[in-house]
């Protein structure tokens, strides 16, 4: 039996490639053809039957989209996977997919941006209503689930204030009802968690971030049972169109190569920022699933194998004026959405509202977001060192 390392290399490093098909290139070609020829009359009309498993039309299945697919899937211990344009792309495909006019959605609160435009802006146009509630308490959040309710949408952690959600009770609990369960699991990436074996029927991910590595492609990802990626394949994915590119596939699975060393490189560099940030007098509190003082740090060890990369804390200022400076100051850090880099990133909540309403006693008002990259950590602990310095001096 192979150990998960074992399986790991293999999947990242050979499954899904075939070098004879490809002149025996090393890497897999980018095969950037929009349409695919056929011999025989009878063999295009075979493949009309089936398009998800024949070569037609790229907007459907491709090559080198086909490589990235099962390298996914596997990571995720998934049967099938989906790829698309970008993150927000593969959640509308998802939720689209299992819901119609009249259900009910329970969906954590404070879900990514886009995912709550999906749910407020767009499914309510159907007539599908939505509940936000707290899922880092299970028994109430299961609370609100409703008769009609076809699905539960999960994100844990979710990017700012890393809520987990119990996936196996949740899980549990959908099944015994026929409610379809979706996660967003862009924070762990499936090296580090992996909700299907926990009993998650759909998994999303954004492989803008970790999986690409470079903030140079954009990428979604979708995995789950086949029966379910058949379903929004023949019609979610191919209808809209929002499958990914050839060429962003193959930058990919160039990103995917390295992705055990970065994230290894980056789990250790955290560790180092947040000893430093515990001790940093201007820092009121730390938020990060794998810290002791994290209120569900026991079921983040359960179900996160590490928590890397991404964390945030409440800054002492009382003034917006002295969270700018501290921001505007870093010279390392660049100022920016997104993580999964190479490059380390802050954001602060408050650059999401006017200077006139910034109020010092909400604390999500000085909550700032880090993302920590693949520089050394000592040389990102004396930029944050700097920034801290011009706080209090305003």
């Amino acid at each position: 039996m192979k150990s998960n390392n074992e399986d790991l290399s293999y999947i990242i490093n050979h499954l899904g490639e075939d070098h004879s098909t490809y002149f025996n290139a090393v890497a897999p070609p980018i095969i950037q053809t929009s349409n695919f020829m056929f011999e025989t009359v009878e063999h295009m009309r075979t493949a009309f039957k089936d398009e998800m498993s024949t070569y037609i039309y790229s907007r459907g299945v491709n090559p080198t989209v086909d490589i990235l697919r099962k390298k996914l899937a596997a990571l995720d211990s998934a049967e099938d996977a989906l790829v698309f344009n970008c993150g927000s792309a593969a959640v509308f495909a998802g939720l689209l997919a299992n819901v119609k006019a009249g259900d009910h959605v329970l969906s954590v609160h404070h879900p990514y941006s886009w995912t709550t435009h999906t749910f407020d802006q767009i499914l309510s146009r159907f007539g599908v209503t939505i509940t936000y509630a707290d899922g880092s308490d299970t028994e109430s959040f299961l609370t609100h689930v409703q008769p009609n309710t076809s699905l539960i949408f999960l994100e844990s952690p979710n990017s700012w204030f890393l809520d987990i959600q119990d996936l196996g009770a949740i899980a549990q609990f959908a099944k015994k009802r026929g409610i379809v369960t979706m996660i967003d699991n862009t924070y762990c990436t499936p090296l580090y968690q992996r909700p299907i074996e926990y009993g998650i029927d759909l998994v999303m991910q954004t492989a803008t971030k970790y999986i690409g590595g470079h903030s140079d492609t954009l990428g979604g990802v979708l995995t789950g049972s086949k029966k379910m990626m058949e379903k929004i394949f023949k019609s979610e994915y191919l209808a809209i169109g929002s499958g990914i590119q050839p060429m962003n596939a193959w930058l990919l699975l160039r990103g995917l190569r390295t992705l055990p060393a970065r994230v290894d490189r980056i789990d250790q560099s955290t560790k180092k920022v947040l000893e430093y940030l515990k001790q940093e007098d201007k820092v009121e509190s730390i938020i990060f699933p794998h810290d002791p003082g994290f209120p569900q740090y026991e079921l983040a060890k359960k179900q996160m194998k590490k928590a890397f990369g991404l964390l945030s804390f409440y800054i002492k200022a009382q003034k917006v004026e002295e969270i700018e400076k501290f921001c505007n100051s870093l010279k390392c850090f660049r100022m920016a959405v997104s993580w999964g880099g190479h490059e380390s990133l802050v954001i602060p909540k408050c650059s999401g509202i006017d200077r006139s309403a910034f109020d010092p006693k909400e604390p999500t008002h000085r909550l700032i977001r880090l993302y920590i990259g693949l520089e050394d950590a000592d040389f990102l602990i004396q930029d944050l060192q700097q920034g801290f310095s011009g706080i209090g001096s305003l």
